[in-house]
């Protein structure tokens, strides 16, 4: 006989929540203040939905968008932002030419995945300083959580 009860179609997935979100960005913006540099600093969920931000004062305008991006990018594909250059090497031209072409897919250093017992939860982005200036910064916010981001060379 067949069964009418309906499909169970939740799944669990951990997200990072606003707290912690914060607690990264804030850890990111004193990372930039000793280095001295002016940065703007997003951190989104699984999904690439914003959860924090901040933007410091003369931080360059056009970083707000491309700091959301760089941490939209990670989420998404979790790779490092600084990647891809590295990972786009072993593809077609068309796909090299076509992915960087992509709305809101940025190339860059900056953007970080965040990883918490092996689930991608979100990213890290960072734009306003030199690239390594901003991987720094991100890497700074994953700190203070408590966690690393794995890069492209450490990837089973």
């Amino acid at each position: 006989m067949h069964s009418t009860a309906p499909l169970a179609l939740a799944v669990a997935q951990p997200v990072i929540d606003a707290p912690a979100a914060l607690c990264a960005v804030e850890a990111a913006v004193r990372c930039a203040e000793a280095l001295g540099v002016r940065v703007n600093v997003a951190v989104v969920d699984a999904a690439g939905l914003l959860v924090g931000f901040a933007r410091m004062a003369g931080a360059p305008l056009h970083s707000i968008d491309i700091a959301i991006d760089k941490a939209y990018t990670a989420a998404s594909f979790g790779l490092a932002t600084g990647d891809w250059t590295e990972a786009l090497a072993s593809h077609s031209e068309a796909v090299r030419q076509g992915l960087v072409r992509r709305p809101r897919f940025v190339a860059f250093g900056g953007g970080l995945p965040i990883e918490d017992g092996g689930a991608r939860i979100g990213a890290i982005g960072v734009s306003g300083g030199s690239e390594a200036q901003d991987e720094t910064i991100a890497r700074a916010g994953l700190q203070a959580l408590g966690l690393e981001s794995i890069t492209a060379d450490e990837r089973p």
